[in-house]
């Protein structure tokens, strides 16, 4: 655990601490190849009433997103769900998924929040950080922040704002489906997180790196 949190007691006071911290070296701008070759995507599961963390990795080929290799990791849960503290729980395992894949993807998509975080150090941003491969956060709900209401049709989106700063984007990434939270995780920027994720939908409500993930997290395979 040293390994990923650093110096951190164990205690809730310190971990958002830690969180404010690592935020400072958060990059919001584009720091990846111009043309990836390697997409990820990267979800987290329990077993065993929540005593067994299973994170799931899926390697994609960034021109078709087709899958190449996946792995699936258990280990025991580090500790319980926490509100703003999700990668506590999740990241060792996560980080344990990206390892053992067989190529370091050159940019990864994280199953929850990027900087659209209180403290700004969200799961996908927080494994940036610690990793430091270029990762987008793709949540499901929203954390904190507001935005206009979204028009029906798919494709519509707007920022995510939250104490006078825009944190993501609202996406409606399917008709008659509740949009996502997109927000740049570490080593890429507000506009170049929410066009990735944009390219790479394939008519589902998640875009396919993490659909995969979500799937194979799920274990509905």
């Amino acid at each position: 655990m040293s390994a990923v949190f650093g110096d951190w007691d164990g205690s809730i006071a310190d971990a958002r601490r830690l969180q404010e911290q690592l935020a400072s070296g958060v990059v919001l701008r584009d720091d990846l190849p111009e043309a990836p070759r390697w997409l990820a995507g990267f979800d987290v599961g329990f077993e065993d009433e929540g005593a067994t963390t299973r994170a799931a990795a899926v390697l994609l080929a960034a021109d078709t997103l087709q899958p190449i290799a996946s792995e699936l990791v258990r280990m025991p849960t580090s500790m319980p769900y926490v509100p703003g503290l999700l990668s506590f729980r999740e990241l060792p395992a996560l980080v344990a998924a990206l390892e053992r894949l067989p190529q370091v993807p050159d940019l990864a998509f994280i199953d929850g929040q990027g900087i659209a975080h209180p403290r700004r150090l969200g799961i996908a941003a927080h494994f940036g950080v610690v990793t430091g491969v270029p990762s987008i956060g793709v949540a499901k709900h929203v954390l904190c922040g507001r935005h206009v209401p979204l028009g029906a049709p798919a494709g519509e989106h707007a920022p995510l704002v939250h104490r006078g700063e825009q944190i993501g984007w609202v996406l409606r990434s399917k008709l008659r489906c509740n949009p996502l939270v997109v927000s740049p995780g570490h080593r890429i920027s507000m506009d170049t997180a929410l066009a990735w994720v944009q390219r790479t939908l394939r008519g589902y409500r998640l875009p396919e790196p993490t659909r995969l993930a979500d799937r194979l997290a799920s274990r509905r395979a």
